[in-house]
């Protein structure tokens, strides 16, 4: 398996510290507000991450921290007059719903910021006992970047002799211009928590390193975890930062490698909630099938920066749609073949940097083979037994193809419409037992008058929008 680094920025076999067990870590949602796109494409490709490793023999242990300490928080606490708990509980509820429609598995840990304290706490005074971090007159303590002499080597910047020497207002206790907040002293009354520094709240930057000690890095291990991933936006100055913290805390280098995504636009610009383009994946999800976001969102390769369009949406639907069109060939068969070229094919894409592109291209051949086979085979076993185990292996891996087929036909009908049909189903199918055709006949009308079509099955009447 092969894996993007983007501190060597180069593609590396990937080789795990511990043999046959890689450990992950991925920054999650600060929670404060709805999901948007960009949190969806960062939690699909690290899904799609644990899912290849995992087919590829792999144990994993997957880490997706939830910050819920924040000044955003506060202020939207503040704003709603609700407390900071029911604030990030909503925020973080929602998060975990949104993305389960979109197929993401949770993470096998999923540490809170308000549960990491006292590791924080433990961390920083490692850094100032190793004089790696000061307290200022006003009770903050800062990381002291000059006295790391590979700050900056994970994102390559170099810091300008003008952004050295420069001070803003409020950090002149700061000693270099680049020193960041490990703990922030607070004297306004609002949400504080105890620390041998005074009242106050951790840093952003600090959480993340803390917690990683804490769940994952093992003594033995020369980095803290194998894989550390995250938007392409968090490269700077937020895993610069982390990596920073834990060589100089600990005796590791924070991760082996690391994995960033690139930025999802909307309309050719970055989304951002400063340009009002922030689409928030509960929109998304209320005119699109989960399942139909995931297969666009994973459709470019996660490096690539990402175009939202509708236009685009529709057509990588009409793809997914093949996909269950096959599927709807063989509903109600179970059996299934373990092995196939196909199947060794695509993990083999998907090991290489998770190649989409070919992934998504070996599909279509397969489906178009397949299908090209099973008018000609007819009823094949063998044939079919293939096909069934290919279909299957894409629902593991890639997270497509999931649901009935039938079902999935009917997306983007309404709730209410669906229990009509459903009502009118279940009476025609009272009538065709009842040999009363003339009824059943009046009813399939009824049903057909909703745009759609319905097909008998031995596993039942199901139907489709049209």
């Amino acid at each position: 398996m092969k894996i993007y680094d983007s501190q060597q920025k180069t593609k590396r076999e990937f080789i795990p510290q511990e043999k046959n067990n890689v450990t992950l870590y991925v920054c999650g949602p600060t929670v404060y507000d709805d999901a948007h796109l960009g949190h969806a494409k960062s939690a699909l490709v690290f899904d799609l991450l644990c899912r290849v490793l995992r087919a590829n023999g792999y144990e994993v242990t997957y880490a997706r921290n939830i910050t819920d300490i924040d000044d955003k928080i506060i202020k939207k606490a503040q704003q709603e007059n609700k407390s900071i708990k029911e604030i990030t509980e909503f925020y973080a509820d929602a998060y975990n719903k949104e993305m389960s429609k979109l197929g993401v598995i949770r993470p096998d840990i999923e540490p809170k910021a308000t549960e990491s304290l006292d590791a924080m706490i433990e961390f920083i005074q490692k850094l100032i006992d190793a004089n790696h971090a000061y307290k200022t007159e006003d009770g903050d303590v800062y990381f002291d970047t000059s006295s790391d002499n590979e700050y900056l080597s994970l994102s390559k910047r170099v810091q300008e002799e003008d952004d050295k020497k420069q001070r803003v207002e409020s950090s002149l206790q700061k000693r270099n211009s680049a020193d960041f907040a490990l703990w922030k002293s607070v004297k306004d009354g609002s949400v504080t928590f105890d620390s041998p520094y005074g009242k106050g709240r951790p840093g952003w930057h600090l959480e993340c390193s803390a917690m990683i000690e804490k769940h994952l890095a093992k003594p033995e291990f020369k980095f803290s975890v194998d894989i550390h991933g995250g938007g392409a936006d968090l490269l700077f100055p937020h895993h610069e930062n982390e990596a920073a913290q834990t060589r100089c805390a600990t005796d590791h280098t924070l991760a082996a490698y690391w994995m960033h995504n690139g930025f999802v636009n909307i309309d050719g610009e970055k989304m951002s909630k400063s340009l009002g383009n922030s689409f928030f994946l509960k929109d998304a999800l209320r005119e699109y099938d989960g399942e139909v976001l995931r297969f666009y969102l994973l459709s470019t390769h996660y490096r690539s920066n990402f175009n939202f369009s509708t236009v685009d949406l529709e057509l990588s639907k009409k793809r997914l749609d093949k996909v269950y069109r096959l599927k709807k060939r063989l509903f109600g068969l179970s059996e299934a073949n373990d092995a196939s070229e196909f199947k060794d094919a695509l993990l083999e894409a998907l090991s290489d940097d998770m190649n989409i592109s070919l992934a998504l291209s070996l599909i279509e051949e397969m489906i178009s083979s397949a299908n090209e086979r099973l008018d000609c085979a007819g009823k094949h076993k063998e044939l079919k037994k293939e096909t069934i185990s290919n279909l299957a292996f894409i629902e593991d891996v890639l997270g497509f193809g999931v649901k009935n087929p039938y079902e999935y036909f009917q997306s983007g009908v309404d709730a209410a419409t669906k229990e009509k049909l459903s009502e009118l189903i279940s009476k025609r199918d009272v009538a065709k037992k009842e040999k009363d055709f003339a009824t059943s006949d009046k009813l399939r009308d009824e049903i057909l008058a909703f745009g759609v079509n319905i097909m008998d099955t031995p596993q039942g009447t199901f139907w489709e929008k049209i």
